[in-house]
């Protein structure tokens, strides 16, 4: 029996005995992973009453790659996530030196995973440093692929940096000072259409209210500033029925609302007043601090769930959100709730929504019970500590109930 997710007419066909690539990850990978798999085992038996089963494939990056097989991230295990479609994660360690500069930055621009998603909401009982966090629940499209983060860059003093700073300044009449490091930042039409596309997309899928296209386009306007105004034309473009510019917003509005804010601005109206916004969609280095900063309003990015997907091929990797951890690895005592929620993500996407909800349901449930890891149990009023591993099965409890 074929058990390859495939993709057609933009939706993808998943079969209910399906294999999915995994990487373990590093230092915490382990332990969150076992975790982690236990609760999706659980959760597909329980939901389909054992008629759908996902079959795991393991695949080496990181640390246990380049023990194995000498390399980082071998081309086997992008062909095998390719092949395969969809795929699922643990943190995985920069390498020090030569080589990638990231691997999850390496894996997202090997197979053009376009948009990283990340929701943001509150579960009830995670402690917080926000008055309200019950009041976040965004849904951000960060754009993967290019920005600062595409490597463009030449070290201060080398023959390189030495070279385009002299271009620039006789082609163009730039002055930049001689010991400056150089980095290019390319923004796109192409890659900031398809990130906006998709963004409305999903906001016109979920009944979500606004899209809010987050930039700096006042001191950056040919970068950033293209961001919005290509995404303010493509939504008159291509949903022109269904979308409506901020200013034109009438009483009772029934269409999703597109507007535009700077990111500084929008740093501090998250604190503020984060009702105001719903799904956000910015480009790549502003993504990042505004994926962290709203992950810290509800309770950090140990909870965090994320995704990498291109919408156009039906390829997606998910992943926790947090770094490796390694003083305390093998230690069974971190939380896996950031692997377990972006699980969740998978099987929304998969189309396994009852599985998906399971896991909400389980995680919500849980937490609520004070049950939870070392992290959260120091900042909750009597709060049972559990392991990673404990945890995970309390979730598989409350899912059984």
């Amino acid at each position: 029996m074929e058990e390859r997710i495939t993709f057609s007419d933009g939706k993808l066909i998943v079969p209910d005995q399906v294999t999915i690539p995994f990487i373990e990850g590093d230092g915490t990978g382990p332990d969150i992973w076992k975790a982690s798999v236990r609760v999706f085992d659980a959760a597909v038996a329980i939901a389909s009453e054992g008629k759908k089963r996902v079959n795991w494939l393991e695949v080496l990056a990181g640390e246990k790659a380049k023990e194995k097989t000498g390399n980082w991230l071998p081309e086997e295990t992008l062909k095998t996530i390719s092949e395969y479609r969809v795929g699922i994660k643990g943190p995985l360690t920069t390498p020090v030196g030569g080589g990638h500069r990231s691997l999850n930055v390496a894996l997202r621009q090997k197979l053009d995973l376009y948009v990283c998603l990340r929701p943001v909401t509150w579960y009830s009982g995670v402690p917080s440093p926000v008055k309200e966090p019950q009041l976040v629940d965004m849904v951000i499209f960060r754009e993967n692929t290019e920005d600062v983060y595409a490597g463009l860059e030449f070290k201060a003093f080398s023959p390189e940096a030495k070279k385009l700073i002299d271009f620039l300044k006789q082609e163009f009449g730039f002055q930049i000072r001689p010991d400056s490091g150089i980095g290019l930042k390319p923004i796109s039409k192409h890659a900031s259409e398809r990130l906006i596309r998709a963004a409305i997309r999903y906001a016109l899928e979920h009944n979500r209210k606004s899209v809010t296209l987050v930039h700096k386009g006042n001191i950056q306007k040919f970068t950033e500033g293209a961001f919005a105004e290509w995404g303010y034309e493509l939504a008159k473009r291509e949903f022109p029925e269904q979308t409506v510019p901020y200013p034109e917003v009438h009483p009772n509005e029934k269409r999703v609302v597109i507007q535009d804010t700077i990111a500084d601005i929008f740093l501090q109206q998250i604190l503020t007043r984060p009702t105001n916004f719903d799904v956000i969609a910015t480009m790549n280095l502003n993504g990042d601090y505004i994926s962290d900063a709203l992950a810290a309003q509800v309770g950090g990015i140990g909870i965090a769930p994320g995704a990498n997907i291109n919408y156009e091929n039906g390829y997606a990797l998910f992943e926790a959100t947090h770094g490796t951890a390694p003083k305390y690895a093998n230690k069974n005592v971190v939380n896996p709730s950031s692997l377990i929620l972006s699980g969740k993500m998978m099987f929304e996407y998969l189309g396994w929504w009852e599985v998906a909800d399971l896991i909400e349901k389980g995680i919500r449930a849980t937490i609520e019970q004070k049950t939870v890891t070392y992290d959260f149990a120091r900042l909750m009023d009597k709060a049972t500590q559990v392991s990673t591993s404990e945890f995970a099965e309390h979730i598989v409890r409350n899912m059984q109930k």
